[in-house]
């Protein structure tokens, strides 16, 4: 009878640090992908000046559209220096909705258009915008991960005995804004043959 006691207790004790294992491992993996966010949004941040280079003579008339890549890029700098999901998220923001304003602007300049550094800057900025948007599907991914595992059962007593909190990912706007379809989103593109 002893010896099954001991055995109970060996496989409880191993399951124990198992799931205390998966919770300190998901904490930093979680940790990981918030700098990996950071890191994407640097780049797209260090990439906007020599795009801003290329195409500053054509943009005389668009003024506006640098003091926005200005005011996303300090975003982005202290974002990345807080580490703060929320800013980063906030960041990535700012700059996505610059991105296109400038796209337009290379579209309807066939100097630019033609320009091989343009292209280029441009296919690295949407490339950097994928990659942000994965490391953030990964983020949400990994946050779900561990809250759904700290709060089901029996894996919630271990959380519970270690005094594991729940993980911040990335929060869904809680006005619907992440529903809302602005007019330009439904315009028809114009398609030149």
């Amino acid at each position: 009878m002893i010896i099954y006691l001991v055995i109970f207790l060996a496989v409880l004790v191993l399951w124990v640090i198992s799931v205390y294992n998966f919770f300190v491992s998901s904490r930093t993996r979680i940790k990981a992908s918030i700098q990996e966010i950071g890191n994407q949004l640097k780049r797209q941040a260090d990439l906007i000046p020599n795009l801003e280079e290329s195409v500053k003579g054509y943009l005389g008339h668009e003024k506006g559209i640098f003091e926005e890549l200005t005011n996303a890029r300090k975003a982005i700098s202290q974002a990345s220096k807080s580490g703060d999901v929320g800013k980063m998220a906030d960041a990535g923001k700012m700059l996505s909705e610059v991105l296109p304003k400038i796209q337009v602007v290379v579209e309807s300049n066939p100097e630019l258009k033609g320009a091989e550094v343009v292209t280029n800057l441009m296919d690295e900025l949407r490339d950097t915008s994928d990659k942000v948007m994965y490391a953030r599907r990964l983020l949400i991914d990994l946050t779900a991960d561990f809250n759904v595992k700290r709060v089901t059962f029996p894996s919630s007593l271990v959380a519970n005995l270690f005094k594991i909190s729940e993980q911040e990912g990335l929060n869904a706007p809680e006005k619907g804004e992440h529903l809302e379809v602005s007019e330009s989103d439904t315009k028809t593109p114009k398609v030149n043959l």
